[in-house]
């Protein structure tokens, strides 16, 4: 048992963001995400949402401040995005770290590719639509 580490950070989540370097990036997946299919390295966080997720791994996790440290998916024409989404997100950064700047959305494609590229998928419990969420890890200064 570790001291100061949320529990909703499991001991493989925890390994892999202590593996991962600047620059590296993982997907934090909504519930409908292919991340099996997709994932270099997959961690399961079934019954967790994104938000708790975030609230766990950010006091642990550096973001980038080099390049674009949230990347989120752009909204396929005719679906409706829920922007309580990424208030919800942008809050639990915030939080910790302040001068993040607001996900950059790309296109649906192109996330999914970005994703194949990724260290690792996490895949959570995660109900809303277009709630993925990719972190670039930062340095430690």
């Amino acid at each position: 048992m570790l001291k100061g580490i949320s529990p909703v950070v499991s001991p493989d989540l925890l390994k892999l963001l202590c593996e991962m370097g600047h620059g590296d990036e993982i997907v934090l997946a909504d519930s409908n995400f292919p991340g099996v299919g997709i994932a270099k390295r997959l961690v399961r966080a079934d019954g967790l949402s994104i938000t708790t997720i975030l609230e766990g791994i950010l006091p642990l996790f550096v973001l980038d401040s080099y390049a674009d440290p949230l990347i989120m998916m752009q909204v396929v024409a005719g679906d409706r995005l829920d922007p309580a989404v990424e208030a919800d997100y942008m809050q639990a950064v915030r939080r910790h770290q302040p001068e993040a700047a607001a996900p950059v959305r790309i296109e649906r494609n192109a996330f999914y590719e970005r994703a194949r590229q990724a260290f690792a998928v996490v895949m959570t419990g995660e109900l809303r639509i277009y709630g993925n969420l990719i972190l670039k890890k930062g340095v430690i200064k």
